[in-house]
């Protein structure tokens, strides 16, 4: 047994290997995810040998107006699903619950939805979780629930971003429309703020970018790809970088919105593929020259 442990240690990164041997060695990577999901992408990148460039393009936080969500958190066991798309849809939505001094036992008689490692942060705030898609993905979510018998009398409520000052991604309408197709009353309430960030604080990472420097620019969503096209005056800033996306759906968005993405991860439930994806792009690359 102790041979079988060290055997698949061994395949493992260590973090004791030169960072010369690691696939990702002196290369650049942009990453343009908000803060709280920042710090974890960086961590993967770290181990695979790159250097990660924060250059968050938007930003998560509070919502100014809780009456929508507040309405919903009073009347929760209306619904039969409650779907999560993001962690900050979690976080957002107990932290309010605990600010309203409403039990979390309220949720027990719901059923609850959450996407690939989302679900590990539902369990640590009400320790239930009903469905993880196998695709974690909006359409994931879709599939799963069309097989349930009698989806067609449940109501659904999605807490889900306020999008401010940006073009809403078509993820969360999508989801819905597909939900109402299904004949499932749907209540989408915002359950936190997504607004992009002042391209003014970013004068030093555009240069970068521009000049060359940044090997990778690494999206994990749609509304980062808006706000970086925002921050760039044209494709050429920024056409001597490999654009690398989390998912199918990020890069379809990220192709109509005229980006050449050359990197998709094929598991996207984790950071850790999408490091992986960036990773194997290079190792691959170094092995046909």
């Amino acid at each position: 047994m102790a041979d079988k442990q060290m055997h698949t240690q061994s395949r493992e990164i260590n973090l004791l290997t030169a960072s010369r041997e690691l696939p990702l060695y002196g290369k650049r990577i942009l990453v343009t995810a908000p803060r709280n999901y920042a710090y974890r992408l960086s961590e993967q990148i770290i181990k695979q040998g790159g250097l990660p460039v924060l250059m968050p393009t938007i930003e998560t936080c509070y919502l100014s107006n809780y009456t929508k969500l507040d309405t919903a958190l009073n009347h929760i066991g209306e619904f039969d699903w409650i779907i999560f798309t993001s962690r900050n849809g979690i976080t957002a939505f107990f932290h309010r619950m605990n600010d309203l001094n409403i039990p979390i036992s309220v949720v027990q008689k719901c059923q609850l939805c959450a996407l690939g490692k989302d679900a590990e942060s539902l369990l640590s705030f009400c320790n239930k979780v009903d469905l993880i898609p196998t695709e974690s993905s909006p359409a994931g979510i879709v599939a799963e629930l069309a097989k349930l018998p009698q989806m067609h009398e449940k109501k659904v409520l999605i807490p889900a971003p306020e999008v401010v000052g940006l073009p809403e991604p078509d993820v969360v309408p999508n989801l819905i429309t597909d939900l109402q197709q299904l004949g499932i009353e749907v209540t989408r309430v915002p359950a936190y703020i997504t607004q992009g960030l002042n391209t003014s604080i970013y004068s030093i990472e555009l240069n970068l970018i521009r000049q060359g420097i940044i090997d990778v620019i690494a999206f994990s969503s749609t509304a980062e790809v808006e706000s970086f096209l925002t921050m760039v005056n044209s494709q050429s800033d920024y056409e001597r970088c490999i654009i690398a996306c989390f998912g199918p759906y990020t890069t379809a968005n990220a192709r109509k919105l005229g980006v050449n993405v050359s990197i998709v991860a094929k598991d996207y439930s984790s950071f850790e593929g999408f490091a992986e994806a960036i990773a194997e792009f290079f190792t691959l690359t170094s092995s046909s020259h």
